[in-house]
């Protein structure tokens, strides 16, 4: 079992929380409870490399357009009013492990969370919140499939941070999201991508009360209720089932 980051109940010492750890508890506050307050680490997939250096590719362009104030092409194509961001912490605010943070008081969690990439408004001068995404699929790209909830309170709760740290966040982010051609007669050693600009307006309201709700779960002296659709749970009871566990 983990040590580290283990959280210990009637601390007053601040508890980092990840936004991708806040998102565990949403979806299950009993696994979420075995590994921050257990150390039970969670089973881990393969890393998306292939998405990871889409990723890395796009904000090397978005950076050649910040260090010369202008626009990205895909900015001009959709009419948005707007140039990348600059910003000296934003390499900071990138990085995995630090990002953007934020001590929120009344639950005691210091928050992080990574951004892709930030854009200002050249009318409003708000910061904009943008989000890379890559997929590889016939039809067109979207954001309203049940499982892009958590696409959508990632971006929310990014510009909750942004907010808290003083900033002035527009209410519409964009998902930029790649969409590899599957049609292309063959591969010869490249892959082509339809790149879409999909505006998202976000709303941050489920943010504190999830933060104390979270809270509260790690708190508890046992773990809570699984989650009636979390997999992993299911897959647990049924190894019990068979008296393998």
């Amino acid at each position: 079992m983990r040590r580290r980051n283990v959280f210990s109940p009637g601390s007053d010492e601040p508890f980092v929380l990840s936004r991708s750890r806040l998102e565990n508890f949403l979806e299950c506050p009993r696994c979420f409870y075995i590994d921050r307050r257990l150390g039970v680490d969670p089973p881990s997939g393969p890393p998306f490399n292939l998405n990871i250096a889409v990723d890395h590719l796009l904000k090397k362009e978005f950076d050649h357009y910040r260090a010369l104030g202008e626009p990205h092409p895909y900015m001009l194509r959709e009419n948005i009013n707007a140039v990348p961001f600059a910003h000296e912490r934003l390499d900071e605010w990138r990085e995995n492990f630090k990002g953007v943070r934020f001590l929120h008081r009344g639950s005691g969690f210091l928050l992080t969370g990574a951004i892709d990439d930030l854009w200002i408004d050249l009318g409003t001068r708000e910061l904009i919140v943008a989000d890379y995404k890559a997929t590889a699929k016939d039809e067109e790209v979207g954001i309203d499939a049940d499982w892009q909830i958590a696409y959508k309170r990632q971006m929310e709760f990014y510009q909750w941070l942004l907010r808290r740290n003083g900033f002035s966040v527009a209410r519409t982010g964009y998902f930029v999201y790649c969409n590899g051609d599957r049609a292309a007669d063959g591969f010869g050693g490249r892959m082509e991508f339809r790149v879409s600009l999909i505006p998202y307006a976000g709303d941050d309201a489920w943010v504190e009360p999830a933060l104390m709700a979270a809270r509260a779960c790690l708190e508890g002296d046992a773990p809570p209720a699984a989650a009636p659709d979390c997999k992993q749970c299911a897959y647990l009871e049924d190894i019990k089932s068979l008296g393998l566990a």
